[in-house]
């Protein structure tokens, strides 16, 4: 019993070493997936639909919650050297993001199967969109208004695609919030199908880095 909890332990990427290599790695393809952002027609043009969260998720899951939320912290710290938005998109993605991450990995964290990873993720995805509103009424919005023409500019592009998209909790309610659950969905999906075989290289990593230090 002794020697099969050494090997379990041994297997599990815990070093100091192999977790700061695991996060570097996951921020640098979220800052790149964050580049790759893309808009939906049936949604606003400033509503991008971006995979950087899925590194985030990785990262929740293998090195724990607070990995997730500092994958999304320096992917945003980083892209906001080409801000188009005043910083104000950076920490919308940075709030919404690690309320994604940090709620799956808390859930994974005292569940760590197949069905308990989905359950996360899915229910991440849910608590993003929830957060999404107050976060985007109160305080996203409201600096988007001051710096790019007041809310009625804003409430336009909305009104364009849906006359009855009049006022901004009904905006947020109709467009962004379902926006949200489908950015969560996608990267559920992706996350799934994907998170194994990395775990398993992520593994590997760890055993060796721990081998070149004789551990």
């Amino acid at each position: 019993m002794k020697e099969q909890t050494a090997n379990t332990a041994k297997s599990t990427p815990k070093s100091n070493i192999t977790k700061l290599v695991i996060l570097a790695m996951l921020s640098a393809v979220a800052v790149v997936l964050q580049y790759l952002e893309f808009g939906i027609p049936i949604v606003p043009s400033f509503l991008k639909m971006d995979f950087s969260d899925i590194p985030e998720l990785i990262a929740a899951f293998i090195v724990g919650p607070t990995g997730g939320v500092i994958v999304a912290f320096v992917k945003n710290l980083v892209h906001m050297l080409v801000s188009q938005s005043g910083f104000v998109g950076e920490l919308s993605n940075f709030i919404l993001g690690a309320a994604f991450a940090f709620t799956a990995g808390m859930i994974y964290k005292h569940h760590k199967t197949k069905g308990g990873a989905l359950a996360a993720c899915l229910l991440g995805s849910l608590v993003m969109a929830a957060v999404s509103f107050p976060t985007n009424y109160f305080i996203i919005y409201p600096i988007y208004a001051q710096l790019f023409g007041g809310m009625e500019t804003i409430l336009g592009i909305y009104k364009a695609l849906l006359p009855m998209a009049d006022t901004l909790w009904k905006a947020l309610v109709i467009f962004n919030i379902p926006f949200t659950i489908a950015k969560g969905l996608f990267c559920t999906l992706i996350t799934m199908l994907i998170y194994k075989p990395l775990s398993r290289m992520f593994v590997q990593m760890n055993n060796a880095i721990n081998r070149r230090r004789g551990v």
